[in-house]
């Protein structure tokens, strides 16, 4: 036994040598285990971005811009089947605007549709009787686009309106109700210009819209709207073009962002007139917009990237 003794306490160390070794090699595994697949994940990582860089961009037709808009100005409303007078006030009104490029001619044709309304309180000039007038506008639009300088856009083309609105006068008994329904087809366009000051990012635009041919309700000079009822058509659906409905569109806008988001203000001017069957009308509003801006992109499942679009 005395023989042995000496070659025990060795054993023991060495046993503990080696469970601390292998204690210590597993925490190196584990380390290993953490840091290298990290490292190569992250060298992926930066792979898959140096490969997202060099692709192309996402087309255009993939991306579209919303944009909604709350205004405030004045008003004037004339019509002779209501009052020989003119009307003067207040108007609010909104507007939501969407604007796509398409795939047509090589990407080179923007969709722009606009859905507006207003309603407008107003008082003769010796404030003794009101008017109250309420419309719906959608146009359609279809504008092929220029780049200059690389920078300036100019987009031109054609689109179609539709509106329907009324006319309240509170002073008359008889006809006291003027309808408003019109349809045009006319010449729009638009110039886009963004710009920087100070590093931050602008985008100025006009658009301008004219229309050319239409149609347009309208009561003959005298006529009530019992006597449409009863006796029927009597030429109430007048062709109007801008020698009889000379109308226009200036719409003045400025894109800026805050604290991350695209809001835009701008001046619109809105002015619809008609003289037809006997009888003269105008609405004429201006206002001042205030809103802000969303863009979309569209992409698709094996798209791997996803780029801004500012139309």
């Amino acid at each position: 036994m005395n023989k042995v003794t000496p070659f025990i306490f060795p054993l023991r160390r060495l046993r503990h040598f080696s469970v601390g070794i292998s204690k210590t090699a597993g925490c190196f595994g584990l380390l290993y285990m953490l840091c290298f697949p990290m490292a190569a994940q992250t060298e992926t990582q930066m792979e898959r971005g140096i490969a997202v860089q060099t692709e192309p961009p996402l087309p255009e037709n993939r991306h579209t811009t919303h944009a909604t808009l709350f205004g405030i100005g004045g008003s004037s409303l004339y019509d002779t089947y209501l009052s020989p007078t003119t009307y003067r006030g207040v108007q609010i009104n909104m507007l939501h605007e969407t604007l796509r490029k398409t795939h047509w001619a090589g990407g080179r044709i923007t969709t722009q549709s606009i859905v507006d309304g207003f309603v407008a309180s107003t008082s003769n000039r010796m404030e003794k009787a009101d008017e109250y007038a309420g419309k719906c506008n959608y146009s359609i639009g279809w504008h092929y686009n220029w780049l200059l300088w690389d920078r300036l856009r100019i987009m031109a083309g054609g689109e179609a309106h539709a509106g329907l609105g009324v006319i309240y006068n509170t002073r008359n008994s008889n006809n006291p109700v003027q309808a408003k329904a019109e349809i045009d087809v006319g010449a729009s366009a638009i110039a886009i210009f963004p710009f920087h000051i100070r590093k931050v990012p602008f985008t100025a635009r006009y658009q301008f819209s004219l229309p050319l041919l239409g149609g347009m309700f309208s009561p003959q000079y005298g006529q009530s709207y019992y006597e449409i009822s009863h006796t029927g058509y009597d030429h109430n659906i007048c062709f109007t073009y801008p020698g009889n409905a000379p109308s226009m569109r200036h719409f003045l806008t400025l894109d800026f962002p805050i604290a991350g988001f695209t809001f835009r203000a701008g001046y619109l001017c809105d002015i619809r007139q008609s003289s037809v069957n006997g009888l003269k009308s105008h609405i004429w509003n201006h206002s001042f917009m205030v809103g802000y801006v969303k863009h979309f992109s569209f992409i698709k499942r094996k798209d791997s990237q996803h780029r801004p679009f500012v139309m």
